[in-house]
C-alpha cells in the first residue's frame, strides 16, 4: 500500500513539476533533506539526473551549510559503553530543544568487538577508522562508503598509526586523508612516517611533513583547505600550532594569539568553521580565542561545581543567540554567556561517549573525482 502511495505521489509531482522551469525545480529541491531527494530520485529520468549532478550536490551542500536553525546537521558520538558504536543526534533538538534522541547509526564494519573512532567530518563526508587501521569514507546520510587501502600495508613491522586527519583540498577538488604511522621497528629504533590518501588518485603515499616535530593531538581539524594539530617541540616543550595544506602537502606554524599568561592546557577545535584555541585554567575557567581575519577571544567559560564530569573538550557551535554547545567531559553542555548560565539538554538512548563531531546532510558522492 505504501508502495502505491509513493507510486501515486510521484505521478502527480510528476505531472505538476512539467509546469515549471527547471532552474525552478532545482531551486525548490535543492532545500529539501536528503532522505526526500534519494526518494525523489524516482519521479522521472530529469530529476534522478539533476539530483545526482555535482552541480546541484554542491548547491544543496551550501544551503544546508548556511541553515541557521542546524536541521540539517547532526551531531555524531563515538560512544563506548555497552560497546563502541556510532550514534547521532540532532544539533538543532540539543542547541534549541529541550531534549533530543540519539540513533544507531549504521557504519561500515559495525561490531561490538571493533574499536571505532571518528577521523573527521567534512562536507556531510564522515572518515572513520575501525580498529585503528581500517580507515572509511562513508556517508551517513545516503549510506554510501569506500574502503581505503590499509596506510601500513608494505610498511615496516612496528608502525601504527598514530595521528591522523580529514579534509578536503580545494586547490585539486579532492578529499585526502593523513595517517602518521609511528612506533618501535625491529632495530629497536622509533620511527615515524607520514601518509597521505588521495581519493582521487585512490591511493596513499609518503609525503616529507613535520620536519620539526610531530603533532601531539591525535587528529587534525580541518579549517579551510588545511589540517591544524596542537604540538609540542624543544628542550622547553613549547606549545606550538602547525598546519598541513592539503594542496600544497606542506607544513607551516600557525601564529597564536596574544595569551595574556601562562598556566593553561591548550587545545584546538573548530566552531563554525573557524579555528579556535581553547585555554584551560583548570577549575577556574576556559578562555576561547577564534581565528578569523586574527584572533578574537570569543567568551571565558566558568567552572562550576556540579556532578558533571570535566574537563570541557570540543565546541561544536555557535546558536543565534550567541549559546555555544560544547562536550564537557562525556556529556552535552549548552552555555549561555548572556546569562552566565549552563543548560545541560536530556538526550535518551545515548551512554558514556568519547569524542563528538558534527556532520552536515549532503548527498556528496564517492566517486567523480
Amino acid at each position: 500500500m505504501e508502495e502505491t502511495n509513493d507510486q501515486s505521489r510521484n505521478t502527480k509531482i510528476r505531472r505538476k513539476s512539467h509546469h515549471l522551469p527547471e532552474e525552478i525545480i532545482a531551486e525548490i529541491l535543492a532545500r529539501l533533506p536528503v532522505r526526500s531527494l534519494l526518494r525523489f530520485r524516482c519521479v522521472s529520468q530529469s530529476w534522478r539526473r539533476l539530483i545526482s549532478s555535482r552541480h546541484f550536490c554542491d548547491a544543496h551542500l551550501q544551503i544546508s551549510s548556511k541553515d541557521p536553525n542546524f536541521s540539517r546537521r547532526r551531531a555524531i558520538a563515538t560512544v563506548l559503553l555497552p560497546f563502541y558504536t556510532l550514534k547521532q543526534c540532532s544539533l538543532h533538538s540539543l542547541l534549541l530543544g529541550p531534549a533530543a534522541d540519539a540513533a544507531d547509526l549504521d557504519y561500515p564494519m559495525k561490531n561490538p568487538r571493533n574499536s571505532i573512532r571518528v577521523v573527521g567530518c567534512c562536507n556531510g563526508l564522515v572518515c572513520i577508522a575501525v580498529n585503528g587501521k581500517h580507515f572509511f569514507l562513508w556517508n551517513p546520510s545516503t549510506k554510501r562508503h569506500k574502503k581505503l587501502a590499509d596506510a601500513d600495508d608494505r610498511m615496516k613491522s612496528g608502525l601504527f598509526i598514530t595521528k591522523y586527519g580529514f579534509g578536503f583540498d580545494e586547490t585539486n577538488d579532492d578529499y585526502k586523508v593523513l595517517g602518521i604511522l609511528s612506533g618501535f621497528c625491529n632495530s629497536g629504533r622509533y620511527e615515524s612516517v607520514v601518509k597521505i590518501y588521495s581519493l582521487r588518485r585512490d591511493s596513499w603515499k609518503v609525503i616529507d611533513a613535520f620536519k620539526d616535530g610531530l603533532p601531539f593531538d591525535d587528529n587534525g581539524k580541518f579549517v579551510s583547505g588545511k589540517l591544524h594539530w596542537g604540538r609540542r617541540f624543544g628542550m622547553e616543550s613549547k606549545w606550538d600550532i602547525v598546519c598541513l595544506d592539503l594542496g600544497s602537502e606542506s607544513c607551516v606554524s600557525v601564529n597564536q594569539p596574544s595569551y595574556l599568561d601562562g598556566g593553561f592546557i591548550p587545545s584546538l577545535g573548530v566552531i563554525w568553521g573557524s579555528l579556535c584555541v581553547m585555554c584551560d585554567f583548570p577549575k577556574v575557567s576556559v578562555d576561547v580565542w577564534v581565528l578569523k581575519d586574527s584572533w578574537m577571544k570569543l567568551v571565558v567559560l566558568p567552572y562550576f561545581d556540579d556532578p558533571w564530569k570535566g574537563p570541557y573538550s570540543t565546541p561544536l557551535c555557535i546558536g543565534g543567540k550567541g549559546e555555544i554547545l560544547l562536550v564537557y567531559g562525556s556529556a552535552f553542555i549548552v552555555y549561555n554567556p548572556k546569562q552566565a548560565s549552563f543548560r545541560r539538554p536530556k538526550i535518551t538512548n545515548i551512554g558514556t561517549f568519547l569524542e563528538a563531531d558534527v556532520y552536515v546532510e549532503s548527498l556528496v558522492p564517492l566517486d567523480g573525482y
